[in-house]
C-alpha cells in the first residue's frame, strides 16, 4: 500500500507543474500577437490624420503684419532729433541770442513810447524796467520749455515747412506754437511752450507787474504771445529764409 501511495504522489507531483506551465505559454503567445497585430491596425488611421492636417495647414493662409507707422516715417524722414549739444546750445540762445536781445529791447522801447504799464513811466527808468521784465519773462519761459523737452523727450524748435506750397507753408507756421515733435518727427501738442508761456506770464503779472495786474492779464498776454509767434512765423517761411 505504501509503494502505491508513494507512486500516486510522485505522479501528481510531476503532472501538476506541466499542466500549470501550459497556458503560460499560450498567454504569451497571445500577447505577441495582439502586440504585433496593433501597428498594422493604427498606422493607417493614423497617416489618414497625418495628411489631413498637412492639408489644413496648407489652406490657412500666412498672416502677414501691417506697419501702420511706415507713412508716418516716410513723411518724417528727413527729421532728425538733435543731440544734446545742439539742445543745450539753442537753450542758450534762447536767453542771451542776439535775436532773443533785439526782441527784448525793441519791445521795452515801443511799451515805453505807449508808456505801459504806465505806473513805470515814459522815462529811462521806466524802459529799464521793461527791459529787465521782458527779459525775465523770457528766461522763465524758455527755461520751463527746455526741461519739459528734455523730460517728454520733445522738440519745441521751430522747422520750416518741407513742402513749398503757399498752403503748407501757412499751416505749418500757424501750428507750430502750439505742436512740438516727437523723436521720430510725428507732431505732437507743444506741452513745454504752453505751459511755458502761460507760466512766465502769470508770474510776471503777478510778481513784479503794478498791482492792478493780475494772472488774468497773464492768461490774456500769453495768449496775445502766440498770435504774435505765428505771425513771425509766417515771415521766416516767406520772407526771411536764413
Amino acid at each position: 500500500m505504501r509503494s502505491l501511495f508513494a507512486i500516486l504522489a510522485a505522479t501528481l507531483l510531476f503532472s501538476v507543474p506541466s499542466i500549470a506551465q501550459q497556458p503560460v505559454v499560450v498567454s504569451e503567445t497571445k500577447k505577441t500577437e495582439t502586440v504585433q497585430a496593433s501597428p498594422d491596425i493604427s498606422s493607417p488611421v493614423k497617416s489618414a490624420e497625418s495628411k489631413d492636417s498637412t492639408a489644413a495647414s496648407d489652406d490657412i493662409p500666412a498672416v502677414v503684419p501691417i506697419d501702420r507707422t511706415a507713412g508716418t516715417s516716410s513723411q518724417n524722414s528727413w527729421y532728425k532729433r538733435p543731440d544734446g549739444k545742439t539742445r543745450s546750445k539753442r537753450y542758450l540762445n534762447s536767453l542771451f541770442g542776439v535775436g532773443v536781445l533785439v526782441r527784448t529791447v525793441s519791445t521795452a522801447g515801443i511799451n515805453t513810447w505807449r508808456n505801459t504799464p504806465e505806473e513805470w513811466g515814459p522815462t529811462w527808468e521806466g524802459f529799464g524796467r521793461r527791459v529787465a521784465s521782458n527779459f525775465s519773462r523770457g528766461a522763465i519761459q524758455n527755461s520751463i520749455m527746455f526741461g519739459l523737452d528734455e523730460a517728454l523727450k520733445l522738440d519745441s524748435h521751430y522747422y520750416r515747412s518741407q513742402k513749398r506750397d503757399a498752403k503748407s507753408k501757412i499751416v505749418n507756421a500757424l501750428i507750430s506754437p502750439v505742436t512740438a515733435r516727437k523723436a521720430n518727427g510725428e507732431r505732437t501738442i507743444g506741452i513745454p511752450r504752453i505751459v511755458g508761456s502761460y507760466t512766465a506770464a502769470v508770474i510776471a503779472t503777478e510778481t513784479w507787474f503794478p498791482e492792478r495786474y493780475n494772472y488774468k492779464d497773464g492768461l490774456k498776454s500769453a495768449t496775445i504771445s502766440f498770435g504774435f509767434k505765428a505771425g513771425f512765423n509766417l515771415f521766416k517761411e516767406f520772407i526771411w529764409k536764413k
